[in-house]
Formats: structure tokens, sequence, C-alpha cells
């Protein structure tokens, strides 16, 4: 049998080898359809990327609820879920103009955002929606790093006035300055801030949102000592912070590899693998510095180290080689421990959202322009600094590139700075920024939501109707036990029991 098949190979391989010579004719006829199938494989990967980067609002929402007392924990989940809402309102109307296609300052095309609008002289499809999704859920995001800050003192109304300028005007400002392909800084020098997903442009502008909100705020009642000295106000629930860490971690890869916005090359993987090395070396750095510190292996500051791992490698994901990732990831995690050791000298900010977004933020933007390198940041830039120093690269020029990211950093705090604290300012003239003292003490909960998030630890357990054990069934009498109160319930329980 076998002998019988191999008698027919010279014909096969000469039929293999004619069609090897049609194949490119036959491709070129069909380009078309293959760039069809290459366009709907780059959207599935970018919702697939919007989905994991929209789940991330879990990782905040379980994030900021761990590292609140009992008391404040479902307010927690309605600033979640309403800021998510309203900024998506916010982006449609207004942010996706803003960010779009303008001048240097400002998108001037693009509003109110669907499908057949005629934006800068195309046409919106559904290519471009998919686009707007992505950005929207990057900006949500953003929003959700300001609150980390503010928790358990202010007024839920603030949430909802500073989320929708935040979501049409704030955040979009700067996205179209690094990202729009004209804003202005896109081009300093003839150089272009490298900012591969949003060190700054995501995580810089949330944290600085998040001081110009704490200036205002201040600190929670009982955070200061008598001698000017911080106290700890432990939050309820490691496990829900450590869920809420690998939650966001997890998301991270849509947030970074999805920031290819192609599948071409594959270079999703080398993105993912550059975010996945340095949130490792983030966790090590953090836990290192702080067991040298207080011999302790502090379960908050580990979270944070991994998420000053990731937010350091934002910036530089896609323009980095696979050594500095580690590198990168590890400094952010050392940073943040010092960081948020002398913030909490003087400012009140629970999850340390000002040291894991802000500062690793500005170390990862600033990374790039000291280990970009020549491979991948592209004609409009310059490799970092290092090759400057180890490598053939001009110095000047890399030095240069590293000056361009610090004008990123300080452009993005200035401007995100300064809208946040007039807008906080107003809403603190008008409507009020800070919760009473009797409803802080109170706890959010049930000063703003009239409900508990856990209520079984606040409710006097006599006011739940409950019912009393069953007692032996005796033939004649009702099955079905009376309802009592946990006081009868005390009552009729035997001594001992």
């Amino acid at each position: 049998m076998t002998r019988r098949y191999l008698g027919r190979w010279p014909g096969v391989v000469g039929l293999a080898l004619a069609a090897l010579l049609v194949l490119p004719e036959a491709a070129l006829a069909q380009s078309g359809a293959l760039e069809a199938v290459k366009t709907e494989l780059d959207m599935t990967w970018i919702m697939v990327a919007t989905v994991l980067v929209f789940f991330m609002q879990a990782g905040f929402l379980f994030l900021e609820i761990g590292f609140s007392r009992g008391k404040n924990v479902g307010a927690g989940v309605a600033k979640i879920l309403v800021n998510l809402g309203i900024l998506s309102i916010a982006w449609y109307l207004f942010g996706q103009g803003v960010n779009g296609p303008g001048n240097e300052i400002i998108g001037t095309d693009g509003y109110l955002y669907h499908v057949g609008q005629d934006v800068a002289g195309t046409v919106v499809g559904n290519v471009d929606i998919g686009f707007a999704l992505f950005g929207m859920a990057f900006a949500a995001v953003s929003l959700a790093i300001v609150w980390g800050t503010t928790l358990e003192r202010i007024k839920f109304g603030a949430y909802v006035i500073y989320a929708f300028i935040f979501g049409a005007l704030i955040y979009p400002l700067i996205a179209h300055a690094v990202w729009s392909g004209d804003g202005l800084l896109d081009d300093i020098g003839g150089k272009e801030v490298l900012d591969f997903a949003g060190s700054s442009v995501v995580h810089l502008t949330g944290a600085t949102a998040g001081l110009a909100a704490l200036i205002l705020l201040g600190a929670r009642a009982g955070k200061y000592g008598g001698d000017g000295k911080p106290r700890a106000i432990p939050g309820h629930s490691m496990p829900l912070v450590g869920l809420g860490v690998l939650i966001l971690w997890v998301g991270w890869f849509g947030f970074n590899a999805g920031s290819t916005l192609s599948t071409d090359g594959v270079a999703f993987a080398e993105v993912a693998w550059n975010t996945q090395l340095a949130a490792a070396a983030g966790v090590i750095g953090a836990l290192l510095i702080i067991w040298i510190k207080t011999r302790a292996l502090d379960v908050g500051m580990a979270g944070n180290g991994a998420i000053a791992g990731l937010v350091g490698i934002t910036a530089g994901c896609g323009y980095v080689e696979q050594w500095a990732a580690p590198i990168i990831g590890f400094i952010a995690g050392v940073l943040v421990v010092y960081s948020v050791i002398l913030i909490e000298k003087y400012l009140d900010d629970p999850v340390g959202a000002l040291s894991a977004h802000g500062m690793a933020g500005i170390w990862g933007t600033l990374a790039v322009g000291i280990f970009g390198t020549e491979r991948l940041v592209g004609d409009t830039a310059s490799p970092g600094a290092w090759y400057g120093i180890i490598g053939d690269a001009p110095l000047g020029a890399t030095l240069g590139q590293l000056g361009v990211q610090a004008v990123g950093v300080t452009a993005t705090f200035v401007v995100v700075f300064g809208l946040s604290i007039a807008t906080f300012y107003a809403i603190k003239k008008t409507m009020g920024l800070r919760v009473s003292e009797d409803e802080e003490l109170a706890g959010l909960d049930i000063a703003q939501h009239g409900m508990y998030g856990y209520p079984e630890q606040f409710i006097p357990r006599e006011e739940y109707p409950m019912p009393l054990a069953p007692a032996p069934h005796v033939a004649g009498t009702p099955v079905a036990a009376p309802v009592a109160t946990a006081t009868q319930m005390a009552a009729e329980r035997p001594s001992g029991a």
C-alpha cells in the first residue's frame, strides 16, 4: 500500500510546483479580501483589549474598597458605576472630539461621535468607533485614579461634576497633545514625546487631578495626631486589595498590548512580555525596600509595587528591549515605597495613588528617554540616553529625547493641575467638596447612600427579624418556628450554649 502511493509523488510534486507559480497572482487578486480579514483580526484584538481595560474598573473598585474602612465600602461601588456612566456620555458628546483631529491645542471635529459622521474629511465607520471605545476605556482608567486620594470624606456630587469635565475636556486635551498626531507634544524640536500606552497621559494625569482634589479636601479626621505625625488608618480587607491588584494586572495586558492597535508581526506579544517583567520586578523592588526599612513584608506595599511596575513600563512597553523592562519595574517599585512614606507625612492618600500612579508615571515617561531602543522608537524620536553612553547613538540626540520626555511630564502636570484645581475650587465654593464631620464619622455608606455596605457590622442584630432554632418535632404540633429577634433568641437559649 505504501509503495502504491509513493509512486504517485512525482505527479503530486508537479501539481504543487504549478500551484506555487499561480499563488502570487491569486494572492494579488484576493488582496482586498486579505486586507478585510486583517482589519477584522485587528479589530477583534482591539475589542478584546477594550474589554480587559474596562474590566480594570473592577480592579480599582476592589483596591479602593479594601483600603477603606467598613463603613465606607458601599460608597466605592456607587462611585465606580456612576463615574463610568458619566464619563462614557461625556466622551461621546465631547471627549472624542477634543481628542480627535484639529489644531495643536484641541480637536475641532468629531463631537457627538457616531457612524456616518464626517470628521476632518473622513467618514466615521465601525473601525473608527472601535478605536473611540478603546480611547474611552483609557479615559475611564485615568478618572478612576483620581478618586483614590479622596476616599472616605468627599461629597458624592463632586464625582458627578468633575467626572463630566474630566471626560469632556481635561483628559482628552492631554491625549490629543500626545497621541493625535498633530498635538502640541507631538513635535518638540523635531522629536515627539514617547508614551506608548499612557504613563503620563493616563496615570500621571489621574494622579495629578487627585493631588488637586486632595489639597483642597484635606486629610481624614484623625489621620494626624496633635504632634502632626501621621497615624495608620488600616483598610478593612487586604484580600480585596490583593484581588484588585490582580485584576488590574490582568487588565494591563489589554491596556499595554492593546495599544499596538494591530496584530501585525504579533508585536503585542513583546509588549505583553515587557509588561509582565516590569510588574514582577515592581513587586520585588517594593518588598525589598519595605523589608529593609521595617523588617516586615507589607502586603499593601507589595500591591503598590506591582501597580508601580505596571505604570512604570506603560510608556516604554513598546519602545524598550526585554532586559530594560525589569529594571524599569524594579526602580518603580523602589520609588513607590519612598514616595508613599514621604507623601504620608503631609498628605492623606489612602491608596497611595500619588505614588503608584503619579511618581511611577513620571519615572516611566522619563525611562523611555533612557532605555528607548533605536529598533522601536521610530524616525520621529531618538533612542534613549543609555544608547548614547554605551552605544553608537549620538549622545546629544539621546539626551535631547530625555529632555523631550521631561517636557511632556511637565506640560501634563501643569495643564491637568491647573484645570483640576480650578474645577475643584469651584465645586468647593458652591456645593461644597467635603462631607460634614458627623457624616464622615458615621461613614459615607449610611450618610450619603442610606445603607451600609456591610449592614450586619453596623446595625444592631436586634433590628433583624430572625427565626428561632427549630424545636424537636412533636406529633400534632406545627413544624414552622415563630419569628423572634436576636434578643429573644439569646434569652431562650439554654445557658452555656
